[in-house]
Formats: structure tokens, sequence, C-alpha cells
């Protein structure tokens, strides 16, 4: 069943409820999302000749658009590759080539970054910049009748940071997004047809993915003005528009948090803050519900199980009363409906309650496995259970508390920054020897990236510019840490333990 039946049902049953807002002024109703999104849909499948399953990719600030762009490719039966808006033109290209996208909307700015690149995509048969005239030709096109497509047909490619250095597509399927939504309404929130879900965080990640929830309500989608994350806008939103509900990094919480403490503006307008990306810390969550209130939920969930490993629910925060509610705070809640959770050693037992050992994950939301990449679906998905590389430990009732993450991912702003991808980068420069990456708590990104290096005749500035020449400009480290050598095991093995240590008893220099 195509995810896009939300959206005709939406648009059959209530087509003059307002849709999409910029800011606070309404731009469209479910009619006119609808008719846009079909007509987009026959540019697609006619103009240009897209065939069901191929990818559609879209590099864009989160643009009023970008709802239109992603129900129009699931109404022609293609598949969305919705591509961080932050990462480096090379990122891009290389997702843009391994994902073979026919067809690219790029917003205005970022066109002129990722024009150069273009030229070499062989699989790309036309970018749009939406607003250009190319964008409004497409719109004018004779709309047609949305593509069936089978629950297990890829509707959503998520690329995710890679652990080797290359990023991984996610195989999401209509069936996941089905369900994802399904424990959206069970274990997240319900959904009313007044309540509007404002996109402060991007639309290509966990935000974005939200969208299904308020479609099938035929509720309102709010792109803010500044296109993201500003705290006194979103008060102002909440004040002008009423029942905001959002998913944030918990950095972006907590900056909510302390704008409306130090202000004093109301939190009233605010229904549902969903925060995920990482659990916050206990002094923060409880910061929070003193200033807001119990408006908040927590997710867990990773690209392979999007937003759906655990929820800890608004009662659960708000119950200060229950004996154990210092540890439940600091868990990321109970297994969400549609899936299975339990924490496994090595063997793939199921570890007793208390122990730490590897989250592991089944059930419809569980991604069909990575995009033409075999070995690592093989590595990530053994028996019907995907390993998340997660560690973790479960008490008697089902809470689950992460201790640590397998594969050392570094989670700064609500962004995943796997250490490996900065380390190869960091290498290329020819005074570099040896170099290990972590993160460092930081009370405002959650985590910063520490570079500790080994080598000669090189500064921090001189690797600021590789790894802005390679990646992302989140990505590259805040601290460098000049070392005579890094600490090992007898194996040779960097024990990132120890630098951990370090940090803890003098300050990196730059």
């Amino acid at each position: 069943m195509n995810l896009v039946q939300m959206l005709v049902r939406a648009a059959r049953v209530h087509p003059e409820r307002p849709a999409v807002w910029l800011g606070d002024q309404p731009l469209l109703d479910y009619r006119a999302l609808a008719d846009r999104a079909a007509r987009l849909a026959g540019h697609l499948r006619g103009e240009l000749g897209l065939r069901p399953g191929d990818r559609v990719a879209l590099v864009m600030s989160n643009d009023v658009a970008y709802l239109e762009l992603l129900q129009a490719a699931w109404w022609a039966g293609l598949a969305v590759v919705p591509i961080n808006a932050k990462l480096h033109p090379r990122e891009v290209e290389f997702i843009l080539g391994d994902a073979g996208a026919a067809v690219l909307f790029v917003s205005d700015d970022l066109a002129a970054d990722l024009q150069p690149l273009l030229g070499g995509l062989p699989a790309l048969r036309r970018a749009f910049t939406p607003g250009d005239p190319a964008y409004e030709t497409a719109l004018a096109a004779p709309s047609v009748a949305p593509a069936h497509r089978a629950p297990d047909d890829l509707a959503w490619l998520f690329y995710t940071s890679g652990t080797t250095g290359r990023p991984k597509g996610v195989m999401q399927t209509h069936r996941n997004l089905y369900a994802m939504t399904s424990c959206y309404f069970i274990d997240v929130d319900d959904v009313q047809a007044d309540d509007a879900i404002v996109y402060a965080a991007p639309m290509s990640h966990g935000a974005g993915m939200y969208n299904f929830a308020f479609v099938a309500r035929a509720a309102r989608h709010i792109v803010p003005a500044s296109g993201g994350f500003d705290p006194a806008e979103l008060v102002a939103l909440s004040q002008s528009v009423g029942r905001l509900c959002l998913f944030a990094a918990p950095t972006m919480v907590k900056r909510l948090v302390d704008h409306i403490a130090a202000s004093g503006a109301p939190a009233g307008g605010f229904k549902t803050l969903v925060y995920g990306g990482g659990p916050m810390y206990v002094e923060d969550i409880q910061a929070a519900l003193a200033t807001m209130g119990p408006r908040f939920v927590q997710i867990y969930g990773q690209g392979e199980s999007p937003m759906t490993i655990t929820a800890l629910a608004r009662e659960t925060l708000d119950e200060r009363t229950h004996p154990r509610w210092a540890e439940r705070i600091a868990s990321v809640g109970v297994a969400q409906t549609l899936v299975e959770v339990r924490v496994a050693g090595p063997d793939g037992q199921t570890l007793p309650t208390g122990e730490t050992g590897e989250v592991v994950v089944r059930g419809e939301a569980v991604m069909a496995g990575y995009w033409r990449n075999p070995e690592a679906t093989a590595q990530a998905l053994r028996d019907g259970w995907l390993w998340t590389g997660d560690m973790g430990a479960m008490d008697a009732d089902g809470y689950l508390t992460l201790k640590d993450r397998s594969k050392d991912v570094i989670i700064s702003g609500g962004s995943n920054i796997y250490p490996r991808e900065v380390e190869e980068v960091l290498l290329r420069h020819p005074g570099v020897r040896e170099v290990s990456v972590i993160g460092q708590p930081d009370p405002e990104w959650g985590e910063v990236v520490v570079a500790f290096v080994v080598g000669s005749e090189v500064t921090a500035a001189a690797l600021d510019a590789l790894c802005l020449e390679h990646i992302a400009r989140f990505k590259r480290p805040k601290r460098y840490h000049f070392v005579a050598e890094l600490p090992k095991n007898n194996y040779g093995k960097v024990l990132k333990t120890a630098l951990r240590e370090l940090l803890h008893k003098e300050e990196p220099t730059c």
C-alpha cells in the first residue's frame, strides 16, 4: 500500500483544511497539496519517463516545497533519497551516485555548490530548484493517478554516516513507515485536526518522517520562516498558531527551555515536544519539565528502525511520585508497540535483567537492508533481529538504559558523526602519523568532536582546512590534542577509554 494514500484520503475527506504554512501564514489546503503532488508526479512519470522504484533525491534546506516533493515522489511510485543539507558537496556526490538518483531537487541556497558535480552523475536526468521556471512548468503537467506500490517496495532511502568512511543507504519500505506512523499514534502522541507539526529540525531526517501522522489526520504542517530552529520564533508561533508539535534533538530542547525560562514566555502553545538522537541529561529533562510541564516524549530509534525502538511516555516523565522516577527518566523508555527489543550477548542470547549487552530489535519497522550492500546487511540483520551497535541494559519493567555505543558514534547537536570518517580525512595530512577521534560531553551540543593527533609539522588550522575540504563543517573536530603517542593494548588497538580519561585530567591544546 502506497504511503501517499494517506494524502489521497486527507484531500478527499478534508479538502479545505489548511495543510502547509510558512510561519503563521497558510499557503496550501489539502486539496491544493494533493493536486500539486499529482501534477509533479505526472511530470516525473510523463515528461521524464521515471518508472516505479526509481530514486528522486532531495538536497534541500527546510522549505514549504519539501512536503509536496515527498508526496509527489510516492504518488509517482518512486523512492525518495532525502540528503542532509549540511553535508559537503563531495559527500552529496557520493550519495547521488550510489543511489543512482534519476532526478535531483535542490534548494536555491545549495544549488551553486552542487552544480559542478552534476555532470559526473550518469544516472541523473534532471535537476530542479523549487520556484524556478522549470519547476513551475512541472507543476503545470497533467495529474496522474497514484501508483500502486507493494508494502515491501522501497519508499525512503536514508543514508547514514559510514563507520568505514562511506555512508550506507538504509532501505525503508512502505511497510516500515506505516509501522512507524502507527507507533507514533500508539506510543508517542495522538494527533488532532488542529495540531501543527513545525519543522524546526531537518526534514531530511526524523522531523520529516513524522509528516505521515499529521497528513493522516489532515493536520497542519509549518515550516518556520527562518527555515530552522530559533527558540524565539518557535515561541511566537506557539502563540499565534497554537498546539505546536515538534521533533528535536536534546540540545535544541535545552535551548528552547532555557529561552522560555529566561524570557518568562508562556509554554501553553506547545502541545508535544518529541526528543531523540540521544537521551537528555537528567538535570536537563527535569528543568524542561519544571519550565514547560508534561509536554515531552522521548523516542529512541535508528535509521535502520526509524523512530521506533523505544519510547518514554509523557506520563512516565511526569510521574514524579514513582520510587524509580529518577532512573526511568534517565532511560530511553520501553519497547514501542510494533517492535520487540532485548539486550543480547555476543552469542545472541538474551542477557539477564540489568546486564549490559547489545540492543537488538525486530518488527515491522525494521529496515529491509542496506542498499546494494549485502555484506553490511548480513552483519546488521541476523536471525530476524537488527543488531543496533548500541549497548544498554534493561530493567525488570522493560525500561532500557543506554550505556555506550559500540560503533563509537558521536552525537553532536542530534547529528551522528562516526569517528573513522573524520580520522580518515585527518590522516590525509602528510604530517599526521596516527589519529583517534572521540566525543567529549558538552552541555550545549551533547558531545563535541575531539581529535588526538600524533605527528609533526601540523597545526590545528591546517587540519581544520583539510576537514572543510572533504567533510561537512559540523563533523570537524572542535579541539585537537597533540600527543607523542596513542594509548594501545597488547594487540595494537587504540584505547579510547584511556583517551576519554585523559580529557578529564587536562584540557586539549589547540
